[in-house]
């Protein structure tokens, strides 16, 4: 049957005899015969498949039949699933299993939560029965059993000090912690009651009783030891033993400390058929005149005795405690041997170091005994506060001398009264009084001398004294005076300014003292490292710098002096506010009020003249009067420029007002101009009105109040009135109010304008 179905070539079915090409076109005859071909051939198959069938009819049926068992029983199953569904829909069973296996987990869960509720209520039956048995063993003097009771309770609370509390956990569990710590603060109130009965300080008698066997309220015999251990169990040692370790130092230690009231210490010890019952320590004050003050050993050997006295008798020879009641006294101790008795013995010279070298070996062998004794940790850096500061000398020496450097620049300061200021001549170099003058310096890096404060001049003495021992000391030393000096050149700027707090504020010469001083130590400063840095010690050469605090000083000055001006600037501006714009001084009361006002500034020129000339440098007198000067003169003549309507009168009296004021002020300018000549002297080629712009701008303006208006057209036009500072609109105004409106004047205003 297969072979029926072969590939059929068509190639076979032609008559063709050339079909080799494939190219080759078949022609109509070909292609009827092809199809007749075909057609006898699909016959050929069609009548081979029919015998196929026919021959294997058996075996067809066998496999429908097959086929038609399979359809049915598959419907059969279908119906059997369909009425099985339909059974279950009418009884929901696994509706009922799963109620059921809810009330299963809800029974167990409740059963589950009643179990932990019971275990609950039994934790907390445990812990008030513990709770209970405490307060009872602390009626009953059983103080050790209460305090184990109180410690195991406290770790099945929860009890920690950051007292946080879960949110979560019962309430009773709150209650409970309130009733524990009501428990421990009973205990603890009994306990430190005890240590108090324990231990006596009885003053009176100078001396401290120690009791072993104690009574209070009804609990008798309590030995001292199981005090010490509930409080060591409860946790509470430290908080026990505190007031006794206050005590011990403020009666026995420091007076044993006391430079040069010396005291010894006897123990006694009183016992009960071999069992101990009482200890004493007995505070002796010597009676020998011949000792005059306690030595490094004596001091130690002393407190060694009550350190043993506390060891043995007081923490019972037990490590822990006498390491608790070191930890509560060994800060203070070391702190009152340090101020009481090391910090005086420190040496002022180099030839007593080697006394102070004996009292550093005591020391050291005086914390080692401490050590041995378990008083101090042998681990602990912290407790070898002595041997670092006896170790230290040479830090210590520095440190002493820096302070003495401060307290001594602090005095000077503080005592130099800056008010007084004696008469010196004016700065020159050649004369003779001026040379013998202290408080008249010269400056490092400026040509001219100036006054300065007793105060200043003293400073820079102590400062150069202070590095020149820089010089010969060795590194350490070395290092803290360094420091010193500057710190002494600092105390200026912050004790100087609030000293003179009151007079900054004013007129006078302690500002202008001040102004000089900060100058000077500016200038001074400056030159300390040219002076002495090539002598430094290495280790100081890498970091000493001056140059850093000059400015500072500088800058003080500057805004000292600053300051200055604007208070004179301020006062004669509120005089000239007087003059009321200098308007219609042609009236008799308006001039006299003009008149005064420029009287006024006059007189406060001439006492600031006074003031400041003998004590500031030429250039700085020069530079600063120069700046009030403008402002004086271009006050005026701004106000008077203001002016919007003048009469011909009126024009006088102000010229009169400007010439007066000018020659009250000749001898001002005059000095003035007798610095410019030193100063070209030296090579500075300029004038008065180089300083003072407006002082030419006012003269030319008083020449200008009688000038015809050609002559101040004319003025303009050849730009003098220009160069003097004079502006078209100024010179415009100007005009306007003094002559009346004509052709003239509107061709001059348009020459002006440039208009013309």
């Amino acid at each position: 049957m297969d072979a029926q179905f072969d590939s059929i070539n068509v190639r076979e079915l032609l008559s063709a005899q050339d079909l080799s090409d494939p190219t080759t076109p078949l022609s109509a005859p070909d292609l009827r015969l092809l199809i007749q071909r075909l057609d006898s051939h699909s016959l050929q198959i069609k009548s081979k498949i029919q015998s196929y069938l026919l021959s294997h009819h058996q075996d067809f049926a066998n496999l429908f039949s097959v086929c038609n068992v399979a359809v049915t029983r598959s419907n059969q199953i279908s119906d059997d699933v369909v009425q099985l569904l339909s059974s279950i829909s009418d009884r929901p069973i696994e509706a009922e299993i799963g109620q059921i296996i809810k009330k299963m987990s809800a029974t167990t869960k409740e059963a589950r939560e009643k179990k932990a509720l019971l275990e609950l209520v039994r934790a907390i039956l445990a812990i008030s029965e513990k709770l209970n048995g405490a307060r009872e063993g602390l009626r009953n003097g059983r103080l050790r059993f209460a305090a184990e009771e109180l410690r195991e309770l406290k770790k099945a609370l929860r009890i920690s000090d950051d007292d946080r509390v879960d949110e979560r956990e019962p309430v009773v569990y709150s209650l409970l912690r309130k009733e524990w710590s009501e428990c421990f603060q009973e205990i603890q109130e009994v306990l430190v009651r005890f240590i108090g009965n324990a231990v006596r300080f009885e003053l009176e008698l100078n001396r401290i009783r120690v009791k072993y066997v104690l009574n209070i309220d009804g609990n008798d015999g309590i030995e001292l030891r199981t005090v010490l251990e509930a409080l060591d169990v409860v946790g509470i040692l430290d908080y026990g033993l505190a007031k006794v370790a206050d005590l011990m130092i403020k009666h026995v230690i420091s007076p044993g400390l006391n430079f040069g009231a010396p005291v010894s210490f006897v123990a006694e010890v009183n016992q009960d058929s071999k069992v101990l019952t009482e200890a004493i320590l007995n505070i002796v004050p010597s009676n020998d005149p011949k000792i005059e003050k306690m030595d490094g050993e004596t001091i130690y050997s002393g407190i060694i005795q009550v350190i043993k006295f506390i060891s043995n008798y007081i923490c019972l020879q037990d490590e822990s405690w006498i390491r608790c009641f070191g930890r509560l006294t060994w800060p203070r101790i070391s702190e009152l041997i340090i101020s009481k008795f090391l910090s005086k013995v420190v040496p002022e010279d180099a030839s007593k170091l080697a006394d102070f070298l004996k009292i550093i070996s005591c020391t050291s062998e005086f914390e080692t005994a401490l050590r041995e004794m378990k008083f101090i940790s042998a681990s602990d850096n912290k407790d070898n506060q002595l041997s670092n500061f006896a170790e230290n000398v040479e830090v210590h020496f520095a440190s002493r001398k820096k302070t003495e450097i401060l307290a001594k620049a602090r005095n000077l300061l503080l005592q130099c009264d800056f008010s007084t200021l004696h008469e010196y001549p004016r700065n020159n170099k050649n004369d003779r009084d001026a040379a013998k003058s202290p408080e008249l310096v010269d400056l490092l890096f400026l040509s001219g001398r100036c006054v300065v404060s007793k105060a200043a001049i003293e400073l820079m003495k102590l400062v150069h004294q202070t590095l020149q021992d820089v010089c010969v000391s060795s590194p350490r030393v070395a290092l803290e005076f360094y420091r010193a000096a500057r710190d002494a050149l600092l105390l200026y700027e912050v004790v100087v300014p609030v000293k003179l707090e009151r007079q900054l504020d004013g007129i006078n010469h302690v500002a202008v003292l001040m102004h000089n001083d900060c100058f000077y130590l500016s200038q001074e400063i400056l030159g300390l490292a040219f002076e002495y840095r090539s002598d430094f010690p290495s280790s100081i050469k890498e970091h000493a710098m001056f140059v850093d605090m000059a400015p500072r000083f500088h800058i003080i000055a500057e805004e000292i002096l600053q300051r200055q001006i604007q208070h004179v600037i301020r006062s004669l501006r509120e005089v000239l506010d007087g003059a009321d714009g200098f308007q219609n001084t042609h009236e008799r009361q308006q001039f006299q009020s003009a008149n005064l006002s420029i009287d006024q500034v006059v007189f406060i020129l001439d006492k600031v003249r006074l003031i400041w000339e003998p004590i500031l440098l030429p250039s700085t007198y020069k530079r600063s009067i120069c700046v009030v000067l403008e402002s004086v003169f271009s006050r005026v003549t701004k106000d008077i420029l203001l002016l919007d309507d003048m009469a011909a009168e009126e024009t006088l009296q102000l010229q009169s007002l400007i010439h007066l004021m000018l020659e009250s002020l000749i001898s001002l300018l005059e000095s003035l101009a007798a610095i410019q000549v030193e100063k070209s002297q030296e090579g500075i080629a300029s004038t008065i009105d180089d300083f003072i712009p407006s002082l030419y701008k006012i003269r030319k303006l008083a020449e200008l109040l009688d000038m015809p208006l050609k002559s101040v057209t004319a003025a303009w036009e050849s730009g003098e009135l220009r160069s003097c500072g004079f502006t078209s609109s100024e010179v415009e105004d100007f005009i306007k109010a003094i002559f009346a409106d004509s052709p003239l004047r509107k061709e001059c205003l348009a020459r002006i304008k440039g208009d013309w």
